[in-house]
């Protein structure tokens, strides 16, 4: 017996009201790109579920990629019966042995939406539990926390039975909360702040600076992989390249060595924000959490965002590395993170960056040399990506 189809609960989707319709369309496209390599599946909508039509591929094959992608609460596999009470049987006593082991309770639920059907919700209930119990020893009912759950659902167009339910990844499907520009650097905690955006339905266009011949083609590969380990979760994603060097360069020549690093951050934070106007983004998303080095102290935040009246939003600025490394190990990016091809910052790092920077000291710092020119420049050169490539949902996977 092979499943038919996927049953998929929308979970905080049911409570968008009159916006839910919006909510469920982002949701299939997000289905349908994560499972992109499997042509011949379809997606059904109805207004309180949603249906992924298998036609012929093995509910495995998907299992680990639905579960990532966000806006599903959970899912579970679902056989297909014609409405033949002795079919409707023998597929209940298949299900449930696959799924038994002994010592476990079960119960049925029913729902008859097909109100011709000849037998009523607890008439299919006894039907089909008794059946049950008489085909399978140690086997007991429990109708209040069964550990075995066997859903059966009477339509027009059928009768569907599951009794698996896996759990979702939650939150709300990509590019139902607007569009954010999120600075991915090579390092672990940017690709977890862009993360914690995807769940939350903000469309990801990620920016990195790369400046030759001080970072490698290597660290730009490193980023690009980065990024599509992302889209696994559901998301297309651009990636913007921007050249970092004379800027980098001129920072260095001009700017006092213990206040390089912030100026730096002003300049990356500066360019994301022009690049955010040319594509109708709606606010800035960095991995920085608060105290963990020296440009992420409150003082620098506040110098570093002067340049800008965009929202910048911080998703993991409460948290410590050891929980960031959690979640990137989680979510497949820790093991790209640290291999050993350094960023732009990371080369730059003065000795003694200061922890304490001052506005107007920075300000005028900057004074002195046009930056603004040689942002623009930048901008108007930079590489652009589009994201996922192909090879990405096999490796990912993998991981879980």
């Amino acid at each position: 017996m092979n499943y038919d189809r996927i049953l998929i609960r929308y979970g905080e989707l049911s409570t968008k009201g009159r916006n839910r319709k919006q909510f469920i369309t982002k949701l299939k496209k997000s289905i349908l790109l994560s499972l992109k390599e499997f042509p011949a599946i379809t997606v059904e909508l109805s207004h309180d579920r949603m249906f992924i039509h298998l036609n012929g591929v093995p509910f495995e094959a998907v299992k680990d990629r639905i579960s990532q992608v966000f806006g599903i609460q959970s899912f579970s596999p679902v056989v297909r019966t014609g409405q033949d009470i002795e079919e409707m049987k023998a597929a209940a006593l298949e299900l449930v042995k696959r799924n038994f082991s002994p010592g476990n309770t079960f119960k049925v639920s029913a729902r008859r939406s097909d109100k011709q059907f000849e037998l009523d919700t607890n008439e299919i209930n006894y039907a089909i539990g008794s059946h049950v119990l008489r085909n399978m020893e140690s086997l007991t009912v429990d109708v209040k926390k069964p550990d075995i759950n066997l859903l059966v659902e009477v339509r027009k167009g059928g009768v569907f039975l599951s009794c698996e339910k896996y759990p979702g990844a939650a939150g709300l499907p990509s590019g139902t909360s607007g569009r954010a520009m999120l600075l991915l650097s090579g390092g672990i905690d940017s690709p977890v702040a862009g993360y914690f955006m995807l769940k939350r339905g903000v469309e990801i266009e990620a920016i990195h600076f790369h400046s030759p011949p001080y970072t490698s083609e290597r660290a730009k590969q490193k980023v690009i992989d980065l990024a599509e380990r992302l889209t696994a979760f559901g998301a297309e994603i651009k990636l913007h390249i921007v050249p970092f060097t004379a800027i980098q360069q001129k920072i260095q020549e001009q700017v006092p060595e213990n206040y390089t690093m912030t100026s730096t951050r002003r300049m990356m934070l500066a360019m994301a924000d022009k690049i955010r106007q040319k594509r109708g983004g709606l606010a800035i998303v960095t991995g920085e959490s608060l105290g963990q080095v020296a440009s992420q102290t409150l003082e620098s935040m506040r110098a570093i965002n002067d340049v800008t009246s965009t929202p910048v939003l911080r998703p993991l600025v409460t948290m410590d590395k050891l929980e960031i490394i959690d979640v990137a190990r989680k979510i497949g990016t820790h093991d790209i993170s640290i291999l050993p091809y350094e960023d732009c910052c990371t080369i730059f790092t003065p000795p003694s960056p200061k922890t304490r920077p001052k506005l107007e000291k920075v300000q005028r710092f900057e004074s002195f040399v046009d930056f603004e020119e040689m942002m623009e420049q930048a901008v108007e050169e930079m590489e652009t990506l589009q994201l996922p490539n192909e090879k990405i949902m096999d490796e990912f996977a993998d991981l879980l």
